[in-house]
């Protein structure tokens, strides 16, 4: 297979250039910003039909794992940008692909749309507005590359790992504060985690099998408390993680929600209904079994 990835010089993208080598694949990489190992500039979200179809040309299939960041806060309404950032460049893209003949996809997504399946009672797409366009991320990019261009979509965890000098945009401030002499603690709940290896060894194995479905990705299930205090240890510096009532964390969310308010602004997930995720247990089921330990060690790095 012959292979664009689009946000080849991310943490993600980078991995997936790496085992499509590994077996044998041809891997082209696209970003939006010149690096070492980015072979094509290109904007995917200004860049039009018209532009993508000669970068997607001679391909088998293309990988959307661009970065967006939900919780950066946004002067209201937010909806036509978030859709404009996650929606409409996978729909251009898809578009392209279908009109050159390519023969499968994986978009990189979030965990949250699988939650949203499996809870609709939550109403996540209603009370978040990435949520929502994440879910039409996928929806719209499917219509927009047919029926003969199958494309998967991987609904992330928290991606630990590194590519060089790339390592998830979340890293710094838990790396600071697992460094520092500042209590750790943490709510009650938990997420899904994998390592960026993982991602893309998932993500090749559904082009190889040109799969069109949606695939959630977990190594491991942690607690909060057990995740900090991992990052803590991994860093050298091992100590206790205290629980943090429920009580003070949803104040808190819903303070940081009501100041956005006021301040004319919103961000993709919602802090008023935040507290909801975060002391639920996001786990994804079943896991790979395979241990997060590398790619945590990798993320924080013992002083």
């Amino acid at each position: 297979m012959r292979i664009l990835v689009v946000g080849g010089s991310g943490l993600i993208g980078a991995h997936v250039a790496d085992v499509l080598r590994e077996r044998g694949h041809a891997a082209t990489t696209a970003a939006r910003t010149a690096r070492p190992g980015v072979e094509h500039l290109v904007d995917v979200d200004s860049a039009s039909v018209d532009d993508l179809r000669p970068l997607l040309a001679g391909h088998d299939g293309v990988v959307y794992a661009t970065r967006t960041d939900e919780q950066r806060p946004l002067p209201k309404p937010i909806y036509p940008q978030f859709h404009r950032d996650n929606v409409e460049p996978v729909v251009r893209l898809f578009t392209a692909a279908r009109q050159e003949g390519l023969t499968r996809g994986v978009v990189m997504g979030s965990y949250y749309t699988y939650f949203d399946r499996l809870h609709p009672q939550w109403r996540l797409a209603e009370r978040h507005t990435y949520i929502r366009c994440r879910v039409e991320q996928a929806r719209e990019g499917r219509a927009a590359a047919g029926g003969d261009l199958p494309v998967a979509v991987l609904e992330l965890p928290f991606v630990f790992g590194r590519a060089g000098d790339r390592l998830p945009n979340w890293a710094g401030p838990l790396d600071r504060w697992a460094r520092s002499r500042t209590p750790l603690v943490a709510p009650t709940g938990g997420t899904a985690a994998a390592s960026a290896r993982s991602v893309a060894e998932v993500a090749v194995d559904a082009l190889e099998q040109a799969r069109g479905d949606d695939i959630p990705v977990a190594d491991e299930n942690l607690t909060w408390d057990d995740m900090i205090g991992r990052i803590a240890d991994a860093v050298g510096r091992r100590r206790r993680v205290s629980r943090l009532p429920s009580g003070a964390a949803k104040a808190a969310l819903r303070l940081g929600g009501s100041l956005q308010a006021l301040g004319g602004k919103e961000s993709g997930v919602n802090p008023s209904h935040l507290a909801d995720l975060l002391l639920a247990d996001l786990f994804v089921e079943p896991t790979t079994g395979r241990s997060l330990d590398p790619a945590l060690r990798e993320t924080f790095p013992a002083a």
